[in-house]
């Protein structure tokens, strides 16, 4: 949003809430849905909202919801089609899908927002969503757009900064610091950090930044001699110093449609251990080996134990996969996505004039809606999507 109103775009956002510490603060009307009803019933109200509280009103309607406004819906997260009709899962549980008033709202909003129709386009985060996409519409999957996210670049590091950040972690500059970043530490892979640490000297640490209940109690779980080197802290926005104070990043993911994380591990001159697709789909937008290290399968803890190890004692490697991030960090700039999107939003004007009559005026003119059934809110040029 930051690069579209740069160029004169005047952009209004529609969200439950906006994260008053943003440091871009744009033009902004609340969509409020009572937490008394279940989950997929205000998800469904917000959608009604958002499309009574938007039609007619601007030129691109750009949509981060499962809703049915957008003439751009950004797609996050694993089709809800491809999970229930698609990946394989226990009898009894699809039967039950078929019944269920959650599953069938869910799969109802989605086949109202993927429709085709002239002016309107359906965006994957990865190429990994595009191939559910294909699989769960029965569609070819490059008939679906692929833009990733970007990141923005880092400010230099300071080393005094760091020191007295680990500090106050408790951590002294010998320890090798690994971090995890995550809302869901189980779902990106905890216990496979946890096993791989066995293998690792009591020199390599691992701090979790986004921990709950669930990591709390595996920590717990763990040999003494792996949770005594485990620090944990609850999910924060304020990530930047974690990072700073972190030596590699981990990210040995069971389920990620891309893999922000990384993304931005990358950015603060992190080398990266990761999942393969289709278990992390930033994976498809790295070089193995290059740009980062990834990992055969996600829960391979031994392989993982090697990668932490050969990252720590060999320096030319380091070098060379912060060489090959650095070509990523250029691919996925915050300009970069934004003149993918300003391209996009030609077309669309294109086919809508093409429709109507009149030309289509210079797209840095017209007025733009950012859809979020969430929290907006951005860290540098992030746009914080809920999970």
């Amino acid at each position: 949003m930051r690069e579209l109103v740069a160029v004169g775009h005047h952009v209004t956002v529609f969200a439950r809430e906006y994260d008053p510490a943003c440091d871009l603060q744009l033009p902004y009307q609340q969509i409020t849905v009572g937490h008394r009803w279940p989950s997929w019933i205000r998800v469904w109200l917000f959608a009604r909202r958002a499309a009574r509280a938007t039609h007619d009103r601007f030129d691109i309607v750009h949509s981060h919801m499962n809703g049915w406004c957008g003439d751009v819906e950004v797609v996050h997260v694993t089709p809800v089609r491809y999970r229930w009709r698609v990946q394989a899962m226990p009898a009894l549980r699809r039967w039950l899908s078929w019944i269920s008033p959650r599953v069938r709202t869910y799969l109802a909003l989605e086949a109202r927002r993927v429709a085709a129709r002239p002016g309107h386009r359906v965006v994957a985060v990865s190429q990994l969503i595009a191939y559910q996409l294909g699989q769960a519409y029965s569609t070819d999957p490059s008939s679906w757009p692929v833009i990733p996210p970007g990141v923005a670049p880092a400010a230099p590091p300071d080393v005094d900064a760091r020191r007295r950040f680990r500090a106050e972690l408790g951590l002294p500059d010998s320890v090798t610091l690994c971090l995890m970043v995550a809302r869901n530490p189980m779902r990106k892979g905890l216990p496979t950090v946890l096993r791989a640490l066995e293998y690792l000297p009591d020199a390599v640490h691992l701090l979790v930044v986004g921990t709950n209940s669930a990591a709390r109690e595996c920590v717990a779980h763990a040999p003494d001699t792996v949770s005594a080197r485990v620090h944990l802290v609850a999910e924060t926005s304020r990530v930047e110093p974690y990072y700073r104070a972190a030596d590699i990043f981990v990210h040995p993911t069971l389920n990620d449609s891309f893999g922000m994380a990384p993304l931005e591990a990358m950015s603060f001159g992190l080398p990266v251990v990761l999942s393969p697709a289709p278990w992390c789909g930033f994976a498809q937008y790295v070089e193995p080996g290059i740009s980062a290290l990834v990992l055969s399968h996600p829960e391979q803890a031994e392989e993982l134990a090697r990668s932490v190890e050969a990252l720590r004692t060999d320096d030319a490697l380091r070098a060379h996969l912060l060489g090959g991030a650095q070509r990523v960090l250029e691919r996925h700039s915050w300009p970069e996505v934004a003149r993918q999107f300003m391209a996009l939003y030609r077309v669309i004007l294109s086919e809508r004039a093409g429709r109507s009559g009149p030309a289509a005026e210079p797209v840095d003119e017209h007025a733009q809606v950012f859809l979020d059934d969430g929290t907006t809110g951005m860290q540098g040029e992030q746009i914080r999507q809920p999970e």
